[in-house]
């Protein structure tokens, strides 16, 4: 018999792309979201909508025992969304009392595993001044002082997954995503994170013509490809160690570098306009020691590869418009 696999958040970027990851290894998966993915069909064998806030909702599909629950689902978006202030009662409330459902009926119906998906958004602003040199080892997040209510959600929902691990005996695995991008992922609308708008822009520019940067766009971060995030996700869930653990590139760019990577992509002649606008923290990059560490394992591809491929989906996409 196959196993079985619920991904809550499954017509989201990621939880789109897992669910194929998942039924390529041979899983029976039912996918949970309060929509279908965007931009492709669903391959899950069954597909149910409805809004995971409710726990009425929530019990009618987290019904029996899996072997493998995936919860991805999130109120969520890039800087433009997250960052303004503007959105964080949503955001904070939405996504605990997506978790606090889920939680209370594993600890009904029991689980095998538990992933939770938490993010690099947790750790403290004060270690992310310096965009040459941020620290973002797992350790250095406490004492905690995100940079964003979604930061600081996502922070207490760690601890209240491993609260129940600690109590009721709850298998859990938790990672914290650092900036994932890739086809079929949000590119527009102001949801969209940083690689995808740049594609945006790139793609609806005329050759020389400039395109808008936030910032001063010296502020640094890493990328990491989907293949690489869902490969993660899976060696985690393989592996004895709960977590939590950066699942991230370690490679470092400025959003002026990145911007710069997409325009030699699209063979544009376009230069760069920074304007105000909202930035995180001034620098963010995956520590990858622990990962190599426990699951002998880290993210290796490179940033112009998957930003290649990210970039002819979003031009595609804007040419059908």
């Amino acid at each position: 018999m196959s196993k079985r696999a619920l991904v809550c958040g499954a017509g989201g970027f990621i939880g789109a792309h897992l669910v194929k990851r998942l039924k390529q290894e041979g899983y029976w998966v039912r996918g949970v979201d309060l929509k279908f993915p965007e931009y492709c069909n669903s391959v899950a064998n069954e597909f149910v909508i409805g809004d995971l806030r409710n726990p009425l909702f929530c019990s009618d599909v987290l019904n029996e025992k899996f072997d493998c629950i995936y919860q991805l689902a999130a109120d969520m978006g890039g800087a433009g969304y997250i960052f303004t202030g503007d959105n964080d009662a949503d955001l904070m409330t939405n996504s605990a009392l997506i978790n606090l459902n889920i939680l209370s009926l594993v600890k009904q119906f029991g689980v095998g595993k538990i992933f939770y998906s938490s993010s690099a958004c947790i750790y403290p602003e004060h270690n992310q001044l310096d965009p040459a040199n941020p620290n973002c080892e797992e350790s250095s997040a406490y004492p905690a002082n995100p940079d964003s209510e979604y930061g600081w959600e996502k922070l207490f929902s760690e601890r209240l997954y491993l609260s129940y691990a600690k109590n009721f005996g709850i298998n859990v695995r938790i990672a914290r995503f650092h900036n994932v991008f890739g086809p079929e992922g949000t590119w527009t609308g102001g949801k969209e994170k940083a690689p995808a708008a740049i594609c945006r822009k790139v793609a609806q520019a005329n050759s020389g013509s400039s395109i808008e940067i936030w910032g001063d766009g010296l502020q640094t971060r890493s990328f990491l490809y989907i293949d690489e995030c869902l490969e993660g996700i899976q060696r985690l869930m393989d592996n004895d160690f709960a977590g939590p653990v950066n699942i991230g590139s370690d490679e470092m760019v400025s959003i002026n570098e990145l911007a710069e990577l997409v325009i030699s992509i699209s063979g544009k002649a376009l230069t760069l306009n920074n304007i105000p606008g909202p930035m995180g923290v001034r620098g963010r990059n995956s520590d990858n020691r622990l990962i190599k560490e426990k699951l002998k394992w880290a993210p290796s591809s490179m940033l112009a590869d998957g930003m290649t491929q990210t970039y002819k989906w979003i031009e595609a996409q804007n040419q059908k418009k």
